[in-house]
């Protein structure tokens, strides 16, 4: 291990709900150890205005742009020193930041790619003292690829076993598979919605930011014609390289699907919401890795227990376990992969998997902002 791969990394991301700042606190010995972590929930304007950009609503102007990007830059950089303050770690002793940011657009596959993060950087390693490593996506996209899913490299150093067939499922906004085979490729993808139109649907309804363990979707009952309608979408059968968002998956989305069906109660459409995230995960996982034998499931989705049942029903083969049992913290896991690329990125070694993204190569991710 180089002198610069050993030490402590803080790791920083929001997905795609926006509902808090995960911080974590990692070294890496080699195997990734949790020193301490936290849960910063945005400020309510704060996260008001992002849902707006990200949803084409408000007053969208480079001003209003450049005003965001600094906030989030401080809830950033707040969530990064109050994990600091209460784990009582001193900032020299950190050896850089890996920023995630705020997705507010990912488009790889317009007529010009771009993926948008917020959350200026400059502005985190400015308060915190620490060098800061941001903006992976974006040299990913450049290369020709999808600029998502990152996190499958860290999947594999950590998870993959020569002895069975795997995949990690990462239960986020978004759901996003890794595909481990014994020998061969890792490959990874989105596959869909996860949590972003539960949490949306959930906030509308019953005035919560999430649906805790799928206890709202258990009142209701998946209606069929619904279901139908959703699965049509034909981002769940074309192919990989693939990756999405809330700017795709989204209230408008939702309601084009809703229209014309005025029998359908609100927990009914929570509880076919679930079953699209589990249907088209395990159809996912039938067409592109049949022989998987354990799926690990990580990410705020695996605490819904709701929806797990639903996955290990439509996946009756295989083994389903989380990531606490190979010692990942399924809350933590996106967090500890952006600590962990900012290695990656500090030491000079690529991040992406070309076989994932689509990119033309393998890149160094990033750009390391100083302290």
């Amino acid at each position: 291990m180089n002198s610069t791969d050993s030490g402590k990394f803080l790791g920083l991301i929001s997905g795609t709900s926006v509902d808090a700042i995960d911080a974590v606190l990692v070294e890496f010995l080699p195997r990734p150890r949790l020193l301490a972590h936290s849960a910063s929930a945005y400020p309510v304007e704060l996260r008001k205005q992002i849902l707006d950009l990200g949803l084409g609503r408000g007053n969208t102007t480079l001003q209003s742009i450049g005003t965001l990007d600094v906030a989030i830059g401080k809830a950033f950089a707040a969530a990064a020193l109050d994990l600091l303050s209460t784990s009582q770690t001193h900032a020299q002793s950190v050896r850089a930041i890996g920023s995630h940011g705020q997705t507010v657009w990912h488009a790889p596959r317009d007529e010009t790619p771009f993926t948008t993060q917020l959350g200026d950087p400059n502005v985190i390693a400015e308060r915190t003292g620490i060098d800061t490593v941001a903006d992976f996506r974006r040299r990913d996209v450049a290369a020709g690829g999808e600029g998502a899913p990152l996190v499958p490299a860290f999947h594999a150093a950590f998870l993959h076993a020569s002895t069975e067939h795997r995949a990690v499922l990462n239960l986020g906004g978004i759901a996003n598979l890794t595909l481990l085979p014994r020998q061969g490729p890792v490959r990874g993808f989105d596959t869909g919605p996860a949590n972003t139109l539960m949490d949306l649907w959930v906030e509308k309804h019953k005035s919560m930011p999430y649906d805790d363990a799928g206890a709202f979707a258990a009142t209701g009952s998946c209606h069929a014609e619904l279901l139908r309608r959703m699965l049509e979408e034909p981002y769940f059968a074309s192919s990989a390289p693939k990756s999405t968002g809330r700017d795709y998956f989204n209230m408008t989305w939702l309601s084009q699907r809703l229209d014309g069906l005025a029998d359908v109660s609100a927990q009914d459409v929570q509880a076919t919401l679930l079953e699209l995230t589990a249907q088209t995960i395990a159809m996912a996982m039938r067409r592109e890795a049949p022989d998987t034998e354990c799926l690990i499931v990580c990410g705020g989705g695996a605490r819904n227990s709701h929806v797990l049942r639903a996955i290990a029903g439509s996946l009756p083969a295989v083994r389903i376990d989380t990531s606490d049992h190979y010692g990942l913290d399924p809350d933590y896991m996106e967090a500890m992969a952006f600590a962990w690329l900012a290695r990656e990125t500090i030491n000079g070694r690529p991040g992406n998997l070309p076989a994932v993204t689509g990119a033309r190569g393998p890149r160094i991710l990033g750009g390391i902002y100083r302290a």
